[in-house]
This record gives C-alpha cells, sequence and structure tokens, in this order.
C-alpha cells in the first residue's frame, strides 16, 4: 500500500508566494532531509522541498539540480522520483494520501550557496531578507560573499543569510 502517488516534470514556476508557518518549515526541514538523504548518492542536490495543499490532496513539491551542474533531464527527474518515493514510503513523513512531484531548477532557480551565485554572474537576482529586498545585478562572489549593484552602489550580502532567486533567465546553461 503505498500513500503518494508520483509524479515528475520539468516546470519553470515560481514558487515565491507559498504560505509558511514554523511547523511547516520544521516539516519542510525534514522533508528536505529525507529527499536529500535519497538522492545526493545519486548525484543530485535538493534545493527545495516545499507541501502544497490547495483544498484538496498535499503536493510535495521537490526542486533538484545535478551536482555536476549538467542541465536536469526527464530521466534525471524519472530516477529522482523513483529513488525518493521508495525513501518516503518507508519512513512514511506524511499522513494520509499526498503527492510527490519534482522540478527542475528552471528560470527562477533558487540561489542558496557561493557556488549557485557563481555560476550566475552577470545576471539579476530578486533578494529578499536580511533587511533587504531589491532585484539587482550580482558583480561578485568572494566565499561567501556576494555583491549585487544596487543603485550604481554595491550592497554586499553572506550567501545563506537571505533568500534569492534568478529574476532573468540565462541565455545558455550554467
Amino acid at each position: 500500500f503505498f500513500k503518494q502517488k508520483t509524479a515528475y516534470e520539468i516546470t519553470y514556476g515560481d514558487w515565491s508566494s507559498d504560505v509558511c508557518s514554523s511547523d511547516l518549515n520544521k516539516d519542510n526541514n525534514n522533508l528536505m532531509q529525507l529527499a536529500s538523504g535519497a538522492l545526493e548518492p545519486l548525484g543530485f542536490e535538493v534545493l527545495e522541498v516545499q507541501v502544497q495543499n490547495m483544498g484538496g490532496q498535499p503536493i510535495v513539491l521537490v526542486r533538484i539540480d545535478r551536482l555536476d551542474e549538467q542541465p536536469v533531464t526527464v530521466d534525471d527527474l524519472a530516477r529522482a522520483s523513483r529513488a525518493a518515493e521508495a525513501e518516503f514510503d518507508r519512513v512514511d513523513p506524511i499522513a494520509g494520501e499526498y503527492r510527490l512531484e519534482f522540478e527542475s531548477p528552471g528560470g527562477k532557480r533558487p540561489l542558496l550557496r557561493a557556488r549557485h551565485f557563481e555560476r550566475m554572474l552577470g545576471l539579476k537576482v530578486r533578494v529578499r531578507g536580511d533587511g533587504h529586498s531589491f532585484t539587482a545585478p550580482l558583480t561578485s562572489v568572494d566565499g561567501d560573499r556576494v555583491t549585487f549593484t544596487v543603485n550604481g552602489e554595491p550592497v554586499t550580502l553572506t550567501a545563506g543569510t537571505f533568500q534569492a532567486n534568478l529574476a532573468e533567465f540565462p541565455d545558455r546553461h550554467r
């Protein structure tokens, strides 16, 4: 008896409008650890896990990237889905039925670590948190220090202390 249906697709949606509470954040962190444990040995990085409940069956969305930084393929999504599904079935982290879905990072990819920012140098990034809210070009990365040009002035933040997503689609895979 499986508690979820598994689907996978490449989408380019924006998850920034989801509502989060402290319990939901805790649950998302647990789901993130569970998904990461199943997928990192296969060469995938889990960028985000979010639970959405739009008035019906909950959907667990897992956004992945490849550790070798190559584009995520439909075959990658299928392989990740099978591996995570087995682990989610074993642990049974959510009561009742839910749908488990996988997505590639897409054009509005989250930027979480310094290496994510390094790959996107020169592109516009939407930044929220750590006392800031702006969209600006990413101009440099030095260790964990990330610099943007906001209204002609440099603004330097520490990766991991704020939320950042690409604000423009790159002209090629990065």
